[in-house]
């Protein structure tokens, strides 16, 4: 179908759109399963995108998202499209499909009627399909079932169709077979969106009220704030309010996004749109909040969104000190981009001054590291990831730890520790090898399920702390790649856990502790003295390297001093001369261990703290 005419565009102009003309959705799906690619052809289909500025998976962006292939931040575009000679708007977000990112997918549900289920016709149903349907569902988004890649050799569309039909409830004709690489069958999508996708609700009169569903930050005209239009109309040069700061701030620009920012006449009930208020302050714009006109304003806010609680911890330290400043401001412009991301200061004996950091998982850690050393240009260390736990003493009181070093002194009754309800999908061969490594991590079996003859899910309790190293690379190995992982926050459990510390010279070294479980400490003991070992320069005297839980040592390597050979003025001659000049260096040797210190270099710190240090196994 040609795009639409200018006559037709006319009757869909933002902020003269009539509510039953609009269709709010959004594309959801498992990681790689081609919504980005989707999102393309439906934005040359409409035309709103010059033939020649096309390029592949247009609203990706960030170059770390065009390098690594994936979505990180959900976009939010307005196209156009013509179904028996009336056009409608149509309101399309592309959302993220990693689990570090399902905070920006259920974001993006909020503000839309209807959800395609995009599922790739040579994978089928995997777990982060389920994990979205689900939020969708919880929306009460109207779904429309689609299966993508039909062009490929090796896609089986009637087989994963039956799943659709199994999982859905739904016929199989509804099921649509699109391909997103070459545009086969996209137009018909398009008409069932406006078939299908409800008009949005709300009030065309009366006080203006938008929720903000995104926002960023644009070093030249300052943060630029992506809302949903519940109630009202928003107009350029007018006074809003926020309603969570009560802070007011004149509109410079307000508009809509077509795939690039396109300043409108305003912005009315049930449209997606931006807005730019010139406010360079990243606090002032709440992903959450409600946008209200000044003198106008609405008595009650819109529901905001759940705030994500951080799943892991890692500390994020400048190797050059003097950068501290620099790293809180490029937290402060990243927290606004991403409001998953948590920081507070800390400092470290051994790295000085940083931020303690919560992130979603462990994709979001590396993703969040990326781009402050690229769009910032500020070089920094990443401590190994860690997880909450809580702590009770026998005198009753109670700890929260973030870091090995607020771990309570003398006796402990119980250690809680964080868990998760893990859904592992795998073809069934691989069932054996999958219960063990989960079996191996602490894992209890909460229930399987055959989803056809040789697909399998399998739901696990696993400790939170033994995900965020490498279960998911493990997954990923013993599966050929073919497994899939989604996990949800599950209430604590008490766990057998220890602190196990570590000595240079007999005296503790902070940095270097870890919380790990009782069975377990004894290797980490193992490793950690070894790669200090390897890491730690000879000094003047013998240095012993301790891993102790309390008092009791656990796992001991020794470094060995520098010595000056003592004997190599002695040409043959009495072993008692020789002897007696080895002694006198011994004792000269542990005169200098009683007062000596041992200095750590930095890079023995960041080689030994870092989250991508060696393992000491072999890869």
């Amino acid at each position: 179908m040609p795009a639409s005419t200018s006559a037709e565009l006319n009757d869909i102009r933002p902020a003269a759109t009539p509510p039953e003309l609009i269709r709010n959705f959004c594309i959801i799906a498992h990681i790689d399963h081609g919504k980005s690619t989707l999102a393309d052809r439906m934005l040359q289909l409409t035309g709103i995108v010059d033939e020649r500025l096309m390029r592949d998976q247009y609203l990706d962006r960030m170059d770390i998202e065009r390098e690594r292939g994936i979505t990180i931040k959900s976009q939010a575009v307005r196209l156009p499209w013509t179904v028996d000679g009336q056009a409608h708007a149509l309101n399309m977000i592309d959302t993220p499909g990693h689990v570090d990112f399902s905070y920006e997918v259920n974001r993006s549900l909020a503000a839309c009627e209807g959800a395609i289920l995009l599922v790739d016709a040579t994978q089928g149903i995997e777990a982060q399909t389920l994990a979205n349907l689900y939020m969708a569902l919880d929306n009460d988004l109207a779904i429309i079932p689609v299966l993508n890649k039909i062009d490929l050799p090796s896609a089986q569309p009637e087989k994963y169709k039956q799943e659709l039909v199994s999982l859905l409830g739904v016929d199989a004709e509804q099921c649509l077979a699109v391909s997103g690489k070459t545009g086969e069958g996209v137009e018909e999508l398009l008409d069932r969106i406006v078939a299908e996708v409800p008009a949005p609700a709300g009030e065309i009169t009366g006080s203006a009220r938008a929720m903000i569903f995104d926002s960023v930050y644009d070093t030249y005209r300052g943060v630029i704030t992506y809302v949903r239009v519940k109630d009202g109309q928003l107009s350029p040069r007018e006074r809003i309010q926020m309603m969570s700061t009560a802070a007011v701030h004149e509109l410079l620009e307000i508009g809509v996004i077509s795939p690039e920012p396109t300043p409108s006449e305003g912005l009315a009930a049930g449209e997606v749109g931006y807005l730019i208020t010139g406010v360079k302050d990243v606090r002032q714009s709440r992903v959450g909040d409600t946008v209200t006109g000044a003198s106008d304003p609405a008595t009650q806010p819109l529901d905001g969104y759940q705030d994500p609680k951080p799943m892991v911890f890692s500390g994020i330290y400048p190797i050059d000190g003097s950068d501290y400043p620099d790293l809180r401001d490029a937290l402060d412009k990243l927290k606004l981009n991403d409001s998953a991301l948590s920081y507070e200061p800390e400092n470290s004996v051994a790295l000085g001054f940083g931020f303690r950091c919560g992130f979603l998982g462990m994709l979001h850690l590396e993703i969040i590291r990326e781009r402050i050393e690229r769009e910032f240009g500020i070089d920094i260390i990443a401590t190994a990831p860690s997880v909450v736990y809580r702590v009770v003493t026998e005198a009753g009181g109670e700890v929260t730890v973030t870091n090995p070093s607020e771990f309570p002194e003398g006796k402990v009754s119980h250690i809680y520790e964080p868990s998760v309800r893990a859904t592992i999908l795998s073809p069934s061969d691989y069932t054996g090898t999958l219960m063990e490594l989960c079996q191996q991590r602490r894992g209890r079996l909460l229930g399987m399920e055959y989803l056809s003859s040789d697909r399998l899910e399998l739901r696990y309790r696993l400790p939170l702390a033994e995900i965020v190293t490498d279960f998911f690379d493990q997954l990923k190995s013993r599966t050929k790649g073919y497994a899939s992982l989604d996990y949800d926050v599950d209430e604590e459990q008490e766990a057998d856990l220890v602190k196990v510390d570590i000595l240079l010279n007999h005296e503790t070294v902070d940095a270097f502790s870890a919380i790990v479980h009782r069975d377990k400490a004894y290797s980490y003991g193992v490793e950690m003295t070894k790669k200090l070992k390897s890491l730690i320069p000879r000094q003047q005297f013998e240095i012993p390297v301790q891993a102790a839980i309390g008092s009791r040592i656990i796992a001991r390597e020794t470094i060995k001093a520098v010595r000056k050979d003592v004997l190599a003025k002695c040409y043959g001659g009495d072993i008692t001369r020789k002897r007696k000049l080895l002694e006198r260096q011994k004792e000269g040797k542990k005169r200098m261990k009683s007062i000596g210190r041992v200095d750590v270099p930095q890079e023995a710190f960041v080689a030994a703290l870092t989250s991508d240090a060696p393992t000491g196994k072999q890869r």
